[in-house]
């Protein structure tokens, strides 16, 4: 009896621990953003990014829809750039990557980004990449159409404060899990 107990104490802390780690693997999706809020834009500083934007090969060949972007750090530091599209310099053409350079305020490390799309074409893009002076260079992978007249994109600011605690929540499950291992083989 004692060694069914065990053993099902066992799988179940198996089973758990294989959910977590496999959890922590999944790339974070894009999301939409019913309530993005502009008005928190600092003027505070101005300084240069370049932003690389890859569009997806099974993206329509053109868009004429027009395209906006915003991203910043986890302070209040918020670069905005109303309209990058421009149908007749074939910006964001399906299988290309457009660069743009940017300024706005000065922000620390990049954690959200955000697009906002608006026409009757559609626009897949499949990833954007953001350089800044204060920050290391960031990669959001979107590798999915990017819905009308809403913001989407995504916020890793959270995730980027926490992930420090990650990896010793992990360790301290794989030490439980020795011990359940070991109190298994000591029963048998």
């Amino acid at each position: 009896m004692t060694i069914i107990a065990v053993s099902s104490l066992l799988l179940l802390a198996f089973s758990f621990v294989l959910s977590e780690a496999q959890s922590s693997f999944l790339p974070p999706q894009p999301h939409a953003l019913p309530s993005f809020n502009l008005s928190y834009i600092q003027k505070l500083g101005s300084c240069p990014y370049t932003v690389v934007i890859t569009t997806s090969c099974s993206s329509p060949s053109y868009t004429r829809d027009q395209i906006s972007i915003a991203f910043g750090d986890a302070y209040g530091n918020q670069v905005y750039a109303p309209r990058l599209d421009d149908p007749s310099t074939r910006t964001f053409e399906g299988c290309s990557s457009d660069t743009f350079q940017i300024n706005g305020p000065c922000a620390y490390q990049i954690c959200y980004v955000y697009f906002y799309r608006s026409g009757p074409d559609g626009w897949k893009p499949d990833r954007v990449e953001i350089y800044g002076h204060n920050s290391k260079a960031v990669t959001f992978y979107y590798r999915t159409f990017i819905p009308s007249d809403i913001w989407y994109g995504f916020n890793l600011c959270n995730r980027a404060a926490s992930s420090s605690g990650q990896p010793s929540y992990r360790v301290f499950m794989y030490v439980v899990y020795g011990f359940l291992v070991i109190a298994f083989l000591n029963f048998c």
